[in-house]
């Protein structure tokens, strides 16, 4: 665990730290990822089945009442992108190329054959405020490795604040918050792992 009172500095450990790691970064990092709600959401969605382990986490958007991702599902013939996220009955927000796979009271899944059609359908739902994206890495990171690493991350953290930056892998996790900025060292990078 460290401590950081630049915002610089605390991102360039986070991404030095993460390697080629798959790694997701904070759409505005003043606002981040609220960690009240992340670990919640990432439990709900592994009960019911709607994201399962081996999806690729490519965006995610958590507020106290809803949440919205895009993930890379690996079907036998592709790769598909689907956006899951609260059922908006906006006619200028439906899909454009997207073939909806679930439409249900409060949650609607879209499935895209780009990556950037879903990225785009999902700023378009969320307007990016609070959102996490898979960026500056070769890969997203699988939500398997997610959901292993971020418990014991956030369980280390001793007041609530917000995920701005974080990295997945198999053997290890890292991830960096921030804080209220009245605080002498606002981020805090955390890190866990297997001990080798």
């Amino acid at each position: 665990m460290r401590a950081f009172a630049d915002r610089a500095d605390a991102l360039a450990h986070c991404i030095q730290r993460a390697g080629e790691a798959p790694r997701v970064m904070a759409y505005d990092d003043t606002i981040g990822c609220p960690t009240e709600t992340l670990l919640g959401a990432l439990e709900w969605t592994r009960v019911v089945g709607i994201l399962p382990d081996d999806d690729l986490l490519h965006a995610g958007r958590l507020t106290t009442d809803t949440a919205a991702a895009v993930v890379e599902r690996r079907l036998p013939d592709g790769r598909q992108w689907v956006c899951l996220g609260p059922r908006l009955d906006i006619p200028q927000l439906e899909p454009i190329d997207g073939e909806i796979l679930l439409d249900q009271p409060g949650v609607k899944a879209v499935a895209f054959a780009d990556r950037a059609l879903a990225l785009a359908h999902f700023l378009r739902v969320t307007h990016g405020a609070g959102a996490i994206f898979a960026q500056l890495g070769r890969r997203a990171p699988e939500l398997r490795h997610v959901r292993r690493w971020l418990v014991p991350i956030v369980n280390q953290l001793d007041s609530p604040r917000r995920l701005i930056a974080g990295w997945f892998a198999a053997s290890s996790g890292g991830a960096l918050f921030v804080g209220d900025h009245d605080e002498d060292d606002p981020y805090r990078y955390i890190e866990v792992g297997i001990d080798p």
